[in-house]
């Protein structure tokens, strides 16, 4: 009896069953998306999304588990290499499907399994999207409490008022604080107070230290500009020196290496003449011995 079995059988033994799913399972984590048709993608679901939240804790034990179940190892470690660093923050719903109609020949509905992460385009739509808020009405009470337009005259009138009324007030305290200020004062700091031909002599001396500042920091940096160039210059002789003595280097180098091969192929010489006479004696030997 199949009592309280809900889940899809999909026309296959238990050990075919799991060999199929756990290659699907690969696919998708190899490739992101497969096409397949919806009772197998909604199979693949329910056995490939436990797999992925545990990828989320990278241990040689949620390894082992997970290979139990793909036996591919390359899928295992794409899955804790690349898949679970982008699903970290997703609370599960890892996989999306997306129908495609009807097969031709025996018309099974057919759709497309990926993984949720790796579509961009459906990532960018769901960011540009925005919350749309609701605004209520104003209430009977705000209706009420709107004033005519001849009201609203008369308070911005009463507010005009009322600002110039405190202007000239602050005004006389600020005149009466002044010269109070001012007769306190002793004869020695009234007698410092300039006069405005005094403030036109300070500014002039501002504008003539401005234009003096002016100039020192035109000279500091033509200065720093001249010893720029001098450390280019100065870089570029390095530069060629170093390259001449490479090219001195690598010259030498040949040089050493021609005169072994010349050594080495007078040797051979060398040695082939030793066994040319140790031939020619030989033979004479034996034709001694034969006489």
């Amino acid at each position: 009896m199949r009592h309280r079995k809900g889940f899809n059988h999909l026309g296959r033994t238990s050990a075919h069953r799991k060999a199929m799913l756990s290659n699907m399972a690969s696919s998708l984590i190899l490739h992101k998306r497969i096409t397949t048709t919806t009772a197998k993608a909604k199979a693949l679901r329910t056995y490939v999304e436990p797999l992925i939240t545990r990828s989320k804790d990278d241990t040689t034990h949620s390894r082992r588990v997970v290979f139990s179940y793909l036996k591919n190892k390359y899928a295992v470690s794409e899955l804790f290499r690349e898949v679970s660093p982008k699903i970290m923050d997703r609370p599960g719903g890892y996989t999306r499907i997306l129908k495609t109609g009807n097969r031709l020949g025996d018309n099974a509905e057919m759709c497309i399994i990926e993984l949720v992460d790796y579509n961009e385009n459906m990532l960018e739509d769901t960011a540009k999207k925005t919350k749309s808020t609701r605004r209520r009405r104003g209430s009977g009470k705000a209706k009420a409490e709107i004033t005519t337009p001849a009201d609203v005259e008369g308070a911005s009138h009463d507010d005009e008022d009322l600002h110039s009324e405190v202007q000239a007030e602050t005004e006389a305290e600020v005149g009466e604080s002044v010269s109070t200020s001012v007769e306190d004062m002793p004869e020695e700091a009234k007698a410092e107070i300039t006069t405005p031909t005094d403030d036109e002599g300070a500014s002039h001396d501002a504008e003539d230290l401005q234009s003096e500042a002016q100039a020192e920091t035109k000279a500091e940096e033509s200065t720093s500009a001249t010893a720029e160039t001098k450390v280019d210059k100065d870089s570029e002789v390095k530069d060629e020196v170093k390259e001449e003595e490479k090219a001195e280097a690598i010259k030498e180098e040949k040089e050493k290496s021609q005169t072994e091969a010349e050594v080495k192929a007078e040797v051979k010489k060398e040695e082939e003449k030793k066994t040319e006479e140790s031939k020619s004696e030989d033979t004479d030997n034996e034709e001694d011995k034969k006489e």
